[in-house]
């Protein structure tokens, strides 16, 4: 059974919390001789003496602090450091840390209970850059455009505080303090609260598996955090084996979805979490947030795990999770990539061989690799069965922060692919049955890049900027060290000004009728594959390839219908015999795109055309 972890105003242990009167600070702190607090600011600097409790706790009770409060502790009479459970940090993540009262907010959508999964389409974004003012109510005035758009979740890029005013967020180093350069909690709930008004989720991408490299004081007091026995790309491994580990991050997820009342998290990779406890952390944590939180909250919890571990993703008789809703499908990305680029460098290397038959599996099983050995892994197996899964387990996408930033321009896909076959895996991706994701500008066809960008200082700044060059060295294009210079250094400012969305690009003509195709294409969603997706048969999808470049996707439903997906993935005509009279019901148009059309009981699928369509139970299978 999951232990239980209430509201920050009584046990989550982590954080000052509030009572009557003063604030009750407390800090785990087993490797520090004396912990003392020190209040600061107009009429309150002083240093109050911590209490050793029991199991390396510190804690005081501070009748004179309360809302608004600023405050450091004293470790061993010494270093003075943020609070690792710090809900505000004013003054950047070396300064002191605030006492604020998220319960105190007045919410004017309390009754919001959230959205069924299947209804979900995710739109992910990067505060900092998705509008010039890169704020908290930069976002929110933005919400009406995302909701005309056709979203119904907004997923915001980590909010965890990190050094400096520019980062991607997964260099944070105080998992519960949203980043001041944002706004304050409040402008965060008031977006959230604003959301839920309009019928929007809003999912926030938390990271579990390591902190970032500057600001990070808990090596100091509390080393057990961290295990030399494994390692990460990021930074030292969090030791999941230590209960207070355990319960920091677990009251941190239940934190996020009670005091801000996010509807989602989605844990960023996850595969990179080592725990050989009895209980894996992974599913401690999700089986104490169903535990935690009111049964009529409709809460989702999203992972990316490059493991593929399909054991997290189970469905109880009933179709219910018994965990994870669903993870992000990097094969399907992959394969979609390879397609629209012919990228075959780094992981794409596994992906270039039967990509119909790898598309196609992806499409119908989730997962490209469920145990088959992969050539740019050394030949490791990767990956679990998944075909027994339901579609909507699997988040599928064209475009994310990762795959667009971690190229070493961070140009996007509207850079590198040609527009025939941008629209067609747009048209595919967005009515597949798995859960679609954009990437902020996506849907206009931006062409503003998504660099990688930091704000890092002194060593650290010239080791990540020359850290970054290096890894490119591999790629013929960047072999020329000269051509290794043309690539962003991350801590320039004008880096980060380069990923910030123009939104009047919209507006011409170009920009404009890809916003229109994304809008066309997510009002069908709603109407046509959103109703389907409880009636699909798990495990029963299947495709084949019709010709070299075609490929037939077919999901049988409950009720004897099945909805069908025909794509020409090549520049030759092809005609495909749906079995269909022309003259009766029994072949629902979902869509076709401009290069398709009927033909007595076929369809003519031109170069790079798709088909969906919802045949009735009398039409034989394609």
């Amino acid at each position: 059974m999951p232990r239980q972890v209430e509201s920050m105003d009584t046990s989550i242990p982590f954080g000052p919390c509030l009572e009557k009167p003063g604030v009750r600070f407390r800090l785990w702190a087993p490797e520090a001789a004396q912990v003392d607090v020190l209040l600061v600011g107009p009429g309150q600097d002083r240093c109050v003496a911590m209490q050793a409790t029991k199991d390396g706790w510190y804690e005081v009770l501070v009748p004179e602090a309360g809302e608004g409060s600023l405050y450091q502790f004293k470790i061993n009479g010494e270093t003075l450091v943020p609070d690792p459970g710090s809900r505000f940090q004013p003054d950047d993540v070396q300064g002191p840390s605030q006492v604020v009262d998220t319960a105190d907010f007045v919410w004017e959508n309390r009754d919001w209970q959230g959205r069924p999964w299947a209804e979900t389409i995710l739109y992910e974004l990067h505060v900092g850059t998705f509008t010039p003012e890169g704020t908290y109510d930069g976002v929110r005035a933005r919400l009406p455009y995302l909701k005309e758009l056709g979203v119904t979740a907004v997923e915001l890029m980590p909010l965890a505080d990190f050094p400096g005013r520019r980062n991607w967020g997964y260099d944070g180093v105080l998992p519960f303090a949203p980043d001041s350069v944002y706004g304050t909690p409040r402008d965060l709930q008031r977006l959230i609260d604003e959301a839920h008004g309009l019928g929007l989720m809003v999912f926030l991408d938390v990271v579990y598996n390591h902190f970032g490299p500057e600001g990070n004081y808990l090596h100091l007091y509390a080393p057990g955090f961290f295990t030399e026995a494994h390692q990460t790309p990021w930074g030292a491994a969090i030791d999941f084996s230590v209960p207070q580990v355990r319960d920091f991050f677990i009251a941190n997820a239940v934190y996020w979805l009670q005091e801000y009342r996010f509807d989602g998290l989605r844990l960023d990779a996850v595969h990179a979490i080592k725990d050989n406890s009895p209980v894996h952390i992974l599913e401690e944590l999700a089986e104490t947030v169903t535990s935690v939180l009111p049964e009529d909250r409709l809460v989702h919890l999203v992972l990316e795990n490059d493991a593929n571990q399909a054991r997290f993703l189970g469905r109880d008789q009933n179709g219910k999770p018994r965990l994870y809703v669903a993870q992000w499908n990097d094969d399907i990305h992959h394969v979609f990539h390879v397609l629209a680029t012919g990228e075959t460098q780094g992981y794409y290397t596994d992906y270039t061989d039967q990509v119909l038959d790898r598309l196609g599996r992806c499409l119908t099983q989730g997962f490209a690799y469920q145990g088959e050995a992969s050539a740019h892994r050394g030949g490791e197996a990767r990956g679990e069965p998944s075909a027994h899964l339901p579609p909507e387990t699997f988040v599928a996408f064209l475009q994310n922060h990762d795959q667009i930033g971690n190229r070493a321009l961070g140009e996007r896909l509207t850079s590198l692919a040609p527009e025939e076959k941008r629209t067609t895996l747009t048209a595919m991706y967005l009515l597949a049955p798995q859960i679609p994701l954009l990437y902020m500008g996506e849907e206009w066809a931006t062409e503003q890049p998504f660099p990688f960008f930091c704000d890092f200082h002194g060593e650290l700044a010239g080791a990540v900027r020359d850290g970054r060059r290096r890894e490119f060295a591999a790629f013929p294009e960047f072999a020329d060290p000269a051509m290794r210079e043309r690539i962003p250094d991350p801590n320039d400012p004008d880096t980060a000004v380069r990923a910030v969305l123009n939104w009047e690009e919209r507006f011409s003509v170009k920009h404009a009728e890809w916003l229109q195709l994304y809008q066309d294409l997510l009002a069908r969603r709603r109407q046509h594959i959103v109703p389907l997706l409880g009636l699909i048969r798990p495990g029963a999808a299947t495709w084949h390839r019709q010709d070299p470049a075609v490929l037939t996707v077919n999901w049988p439903l409950v009720d004897g219908r099945s909805l069908h997906m025909t794509a020409n993935l090549g520049s030759t005509p092809f005609l495909v015999d749906t079995g269909a009279d022309p003259g009766l019901d029994s072949l629902t148009i979902i869509y076709l795109s401009p290069e398709v059309r009927r033909q007595g009981s076929g369809i003519e699928l031109g170069g790079w055309g798709v088909a969906w369509t919802l045949t009735s139970p009398d039409t034989h299978s394609w």
